[in-house]
């Protein structure tokens, strides 16, 4: 007689090094790197503390690691929102800055741009996260650059100036103006960029 074995099942196989990255980004968001202990994230991802250095050689490269993960993730969303259908390339630029104040001003540290929280702190305490910051940020600048140049094609944006000297200058605008909220807890620096980046970009009307 032949035995019908049941079909295995495999157990879904847990990612513990992102979920490391995961967890760290929340807290590191709220309270920096430097003010961030190794315990607090890994028990806060559920990992055994002595598993931080079978995925990590050093703080340092974790940090690295953290920055890479979060500018990856934060390029993807970045690139579906320039791509919300129905929109022209202008009002999807808008989007964008709205979305930035949502997120700053939530009150929730998941979600907060990392560029704004470890910039100055980290820049001076790590090379390699340093380079990560920029190439990220550089990401950043350039899509928003590609997204400006759609817009001069389909009328929706009309800048006086390159759009990557203008996509750099509204990005350290921003970042500027974030810095400013955070120490004034109050939202208007961030609602003053983005009128000025209303301005900027020839939509008065929005």
């Amino acid at each position: 007689m032949r035995l019908i074995m049941p079909p295995q099942h495999t157990p879904p196989t847990r990612d513990t090094r992102q979920d490391i990255l995961d967890a760290a980004q929340i807290i590191i968001s709220g309270k920096g790197f430097a003010a961030v202990g190794l315990n607090e994230i890994l028990s806060a991802a559920g990992v055994p503390k002595g598993s931080f250095y079978h995925y990590f050689q050093s703080k340092d490269a974790f940090g690295e690691a953290l920055l890479e993960s979060y500018f990856d993730a934060y390029l993807k969303a970045l690139d579906t929102l320039l791509q919300t259908p129905g929109l022209t390339e202008g009002e999807r630029l808008m989007l964008y800055w709205r979305k930035w104040v949502d997120t700053q001003t939530n009150g929730d540290p998941e979600g907060k741009c990392l560029a704004v929280k470890l910039g100055a702190e980290v820049s001076d305490l790590s090379e390699p996260m340093r380079k990560v910051l920029l190439r990220g940020t550089s990401a950043v600048i350039e899509r928003l650059s590609g997204a400006m140049k759609n817009g001069i094609a389909d009328g929706s944006v009309k800048i006086a100036g390159e759009p990557g000297q203008i996509a750099e200058m509204l990005y350290q605008t921003w970042l500027g103006a974030s810095l400013l909220a955070k120490i004034a807890r109050d939202a208007q620096p961030l609602l003053s960029a983005l009128a000025t980046t209303r301005r900027i970009l020839g939509k008065l009307g929005e």
